[in-house]
């Protein structure tokens, strides 16, 4: 089962996480995934430059180590990077000093006060530990652009049904995502809209 937007008991389970940036104004908060990567970031980076966005990059620890180059351009191009944990673990599935240890270990490569679990996983601990020093910043819509199966038009479908002001939207950064089939295509629907594009986190 395919969840677009996290429900009422996850909010309340991560009470305090950032789920939207507000709730009056337009405006929604792009966000990408799992990079940097050599082939998918270059060519969002060109996307979010014609269009004049500025998004989130929660990068994981081990790509940015491997790619510092590609980290570089996002900050210069007037991003914020993110921590996506050094490698892409399922707190569920990890024990609460592993998780942490991962996390720390992705800070000097990505960032040491945005966070994003992979999955939006995190065990009750693991969420007290870390949000004592870390934003962390989860999603209000997921349009699956990561799976190959769900197609991009229904992706781009999922996020013009279900925009609304404040949405943080996490798309994913990788050669398998769908995102670049429809991101030019979904900011200009979201600016015919009204809606505008908000980077809250510097």
């Amino acid at each position: 089962m395919r969840i677009f937007r996290p429900g009422f008991l996850t909010r309340r389970f991560y009470s305090g996480a950032i789920f939207r940036i507000g709730k009056k104004e337009k405006v929604v908060c792009l966000t990408f995934d799992d990079g940097p990567d050599p082939v998918s970031t270059p060519k969002i980076l060109e996307v979010l430059a014609g269009q004049e966005v500025r998004a989130i990059f929660f990068c994981t620890g081990s790509a940015a180590e491997k790619y510092p180059e590609l980290t570089g351009l996002i900050r210069s191009a007037g991003h914020v990077i993110g921590n996506h944990g050094y490698r892409h673990a399922d707190g569920w599935k990890t024990s609460c000093k592993s998780y942490i240890e991962n996390v720390l270990k992705a800070g000097p490569f990505t960032s040491d006060r945005l966070f994003r679990p992979p999955y939006g996983h995190l065990s009750p601990v693991q969420y007290r530990r870390l949000k004592k020093s870390y934003k962390i910043v989860l999603w209000d819509i997921m349009p699956y652009d990561f799976d190959s199966s769900f197609g991009s038009r229904n992706s781009l479908r999922i996020l013009m049904r279900m925009i609304r002001p404040g949405a943080v939207i996490a798309l994913h950064d990788k050669p398998d995502s769908s995102a670049l089939l429809f991101l030019d295509e979904f900011i200009n629907l979201a600016a015919a809209a009204g809606y505008s594009f908000g980077l809250p986190f510097r």
